[in-house]
C-alpha cells in the first residue's frame, strides 16, 4: 500500500481505540531478549515497525510467533547470531536499542548503524557513552557499530541531553551489570517507564524511572516474568484528537492514558476545543470558534515533538497566527511544503514556523517525508475540500495500526491503495 485516497471535508464522529504503544513495545520486545524464559507481550501494536524489528531478533536467533492479532509469544535465544543485518536495521531507527540487551546477556553485538525517519539528527554517543561506562567495547567499523563485553560493572552515568534511546539502551545493559548504575538527566517519557516496569516484572531492580534519576541495581539473571501489556499509544492518540478537531468533529478516544496526553489536551483546550477526559477515554469536541495557539516541542512531559505536525494541520483551520518552535528535531518542517500544496499558509524561519490560518484546505496530491508528516498529511486530508492523494504512505503504516479501518469507522471517505 503505497498511496492514501482521501475525499475530506467531514468531520469525524464516533468512537475509536487506541493500539498499543509503538516505542514501548520496540524497546520492551529489545528487552525481552535478556529473559532466560519465553514470555508473553500483550497489547503490541501490528506495525510495520514492530515487523521489521520481530525479523532483526529472528535472524539474531529469537523464536517469535504472533498468539493473537496483539499478543506476541517471544522465546529468547541462547546463543546468538551476532551481527543484526543491514538491509533490515537500516529501516528501524530502533533498532538501536539492541545494543544494551545484546552485550549485556551475550557480552557481543554488531548493528548497523541505524536508519528510520528523517527528521533530523540523532547521534548515538550518548548510547555509547554509557555503554562503555558500564565496561564495553565499542567501536564502528565498516557502517557498523560492534561491541564486545565481560561482565559489566556498574557506573554513574550522565547524560548531555534526556535521549530516550540512550536512556533505555543503558538502563537494559545496566540490569545485568555487578553493583549500581546511576543514570541522571534521564528521558522521563511514559514508554521509558514502561521499559522500567517491564524489566522490573523480569526481576530486575530498577528505580526512579520517570524521574530525573534512574538508579539500578544489577542482577545475575532475569526470568521472572511471563505476561505483559504494554500501555496505550500516546501519540497515536494524539492524532485522533488532533483529526477531530481538525475536522471539526466529536470523537471518543478509548484506550488511552490521559495523563499521558497532558500537553496535547492543554494546547486543545488552549485552541478553544472541549476535551472531556475519565479514567480511560478522552472525548474531542470541536464545535466552537477555535482560535491560534503557539506550541514549542521539548523533552516529556514537555509537548511532544511526534505531535508537531499533526498540530501544524489544525492550526493552518484557524483563522490567526499561530506560532511552532521545534527544539527537539531541525528536520521536523519537511511536511510544510506539502502543506503548502493544500493551501497552507506557512513561513519557516530555522526552528520556527509561523502559520496563518486559512478558511479552507483544498485536496491536492502530496508526498509523507516520515511517519509522523505522513499522519499529519491523512488529518490535512480529512480537513480539506476534494480529494488529497498521499503517496509514501509506508511511512504511515510503520506507527499506526487499522489506519484505514479507524477512519472509516468515525466516518471518513478514505482508502489505500
Amino acid at each position: 500500500m503505497q498511496e492514501i485516497v482521501i475525499n475530506g471535508g467531514n468531520p469525524l464522529e464516533g468512537r475509536v481505540t487506541i493500539s498499543g504503544a509503538k516505542n514501548a513495545s520496540l524497546a520492551i520486545i529489545c528487552a525481552a531478549l535478556m529473559s532466560d524464559k519465553p514470555l508473553v507481550l500483550e497489547n503490541v501494536p501490528y506495525i510495520n515497525d514492530v515487523k521489521v524489528l520481530l525479523e532483526i531478533i529472528g535472524t539474531i536467533g529469537a523464536k517469535i510467533h504472533w498468539q493473537d492479532y496483539k499478543v506476541l509469544y517471544i522465546e529468547p535465544p541462547k546463543e546468538i547470531n551476532v551481527q543484526a543485518p543491514y538491509e533490515l536495521v537500516k529501516k528501524l531507527r530502533a533498532s538501536n536499542l539492541l545494543l544494551g540487551p545484546m552485550l549485556a546477556k551475550f557480552g557481543q553485538a554488531s548493528v548497523a548503524l541505524p536508519g528510520g525517519c528523517n527528521i533530523g539528527s540523532r547521534p548515538m554517543d550518548l548510547h555509547f557513552k554509557g555503554l562503555k561506562c558500564l565496561g564495553a567495547d565499542i567501536k564502528l567499523e565498516k557502517g557498523r557499530i560492534v561491541g564486545t563485553a565481560g561482565r559489566m560493572v556498574g557506573c554513574q552515568v550522565y547524560l548531555d541531553f534526556p535521549s530516550v534511546g540512550a536512556t533505555e539502551n543503558i538502563m537494559m545493559a545496566a540490569c545485568l551489570a555487578e553493583g549500581q548504575t546511576i543514570i541522571e538527566n534521564v528521558a522521563k517519557e511514559p514508554e521509558v517507564v514502561d521499559l522500567a516496569n517491564f524489566l522490573n516484572a523480569m526481576g530486575a531492580k530498577v528505580r526512579g524511572a520517570g524521574t530525573d534519576v534512574i538508579k539500578i541495581e544489577g542482577v545475575n539473571s532475569l526470568d521472572q516474568c511471563q505476561r505483559y501489556s504494554i500501555i496505550p499509544d500516546r501519540i497515536e492518540a494524539g492524532t485522533y484528537m488532533v483529526a477531530a478537531a481538525a475536522t471539526r468533529g466529536d470523537v471518543l478516544i478509548e484506550n488511552v492514558i490521559p495523563k499521558h496526553i497532558e500537553p496535547v489536551i492543554a494546547k486543545l483546550r488552549e485552541a478553544n476545543v472541549d476535551v472531556e477526559e475519565s479514567e480511560d477515554t478522552v472525548r474531542v469536541t470541536a464545535r466552537k470558534e477555535l482560535k491560534p495557539v503557539d506550541i514549542k516541542t521539548m523533552p516529556y512531559p514537555g509537548f511532544p515533538t511526534d505531535m508537531q505536525s499533526q498540530m501544524m494541520v489544525l492550526l493552518c483551520t484557524i483563522p490567526g497566527t499561530s506560532v511552532i518552535i521545534e527544539n527537539i528535531f531541525e528536520n521536523r518542517f519537511q511536511v510544510v511544503d506539502e502543506l503548502k500544496r493544500l493551501g497552507a499558509r506557512i513561513k519557516v524561519e530555522g526552528r520556527m514556523a509561523v502559520i496563518e490560518g486559512v478558511n479552507s484546505l483544498y485536496g491536492a496530491s502530496v508526498k509523507a517525508t516520515d511517519l509522523r508528516a505522513g499522519a499529519a498529511l491523512v488529518i490535512a486530508g480529512l480537513a480539506s475540500k476534494g480529494e488529497t492523494r498521499v503517496g509514501n504512505a509506508l511511512y504511515v503504516y510503520r506507527g499506526y495500526q487499522d489506519l484505514e479501518y479507524k477512519l472509516k469507522s468515525l466516518g471518513a471517505d478514505i482508502k489505500c491503495l
